[in-house]
């Protein structure tokens, strides 16, 4: 399988090069191309191919990003093309899941704070699950996809496509306890930003809330 990454935090250690790490963990051996539109200066990761521009793929996956849908940057530009003619899977997580909304004509704004806990997260088919969040904006229209899962902090929270193999949450699936520690050690996140996350809480991944 060649797996392209919409690489959105390619220059940090732990969210970026040990997110995407273990989001293509749930894939079977893959070919990882590695594309960042919104840098230049990213981290070695040791593994992957880094492109200049998409390449042809068998699946993507748009991860989150320091920046903001809400505040648009002409590379979005090319993201958003990306998710519009695309014939393969995609999912998306926080920035992705937001990009992918605004992308298929829905809308996505600045919350008056930021949300950085873990939480709820409620399915339309019953399921109640644990879910790391940290994002400030968020889908207030979801456009094309159907919004199947909600949280008391925010009413679209996962999303499908109807008629397209495309999957969002706006929750971190990748953000394991590893990562944190990871995020930690390398300046990521500081102890008091990480204190906020109750991991002692089973946590959805990336395979039940994405890949299933």
């Amino acid at each position: 399988m060649r797996l392209l990454v919409v690489d959105l935090l390619a220059e940090r250690k732990a969210f970026g090069k040990e997110g995407v790490r273990e989001i293509v963990a749930h894939f079977d051996n893959p070919e990882v191309f590695l594309w960042s539109p919104h840098t230049t200066e990213r981290t070695e990761y040791g593994f992957g191919t880094v492109v200049e521009q998409p390449v042809d793929c068998d699946f993507i996956a748009i991860t989150g990003s320091r920046r903001n849908v809400s505040s648009w940057e002409p590379w979005m530009d090319d993201v958003a093309e990306l998710i519009r003619t695309a014939e393969v899977p995609i999912i998306g997580i926080c920035f992705g899941h937001q990009i992918i909304a605004a992308a298929l004509g829905g809308k996505v704004e600045r919350a008056s704070k930021g949300s950085h806990f873990v939480s709820e997260v409620k399915y339309i088919d019953g399921a109640v699950v644990n879910a790391v969040f940290t994002h400030q904006d968020h889908v207030v229209d979801a456009g094309e996809l159907e919004v199947i899962a909600s949280a008391q902090h925010c009413k679209i929270a996962a999303c499908q496509h109807p008629t397209r193999p495309i999957r969002t949450v706006q929750y971190h699936p990748e953000a394991t306890s590893r990562i944190l520690s990871k995020a930690l050690k390398h300046g990521d996140m500081t102890k008091v930003e990480a204190e906020v996350f109750d991991m002692s809480k089973p946590l959805i991944d990336v395979y039940d809330s994405l890949l299933a």
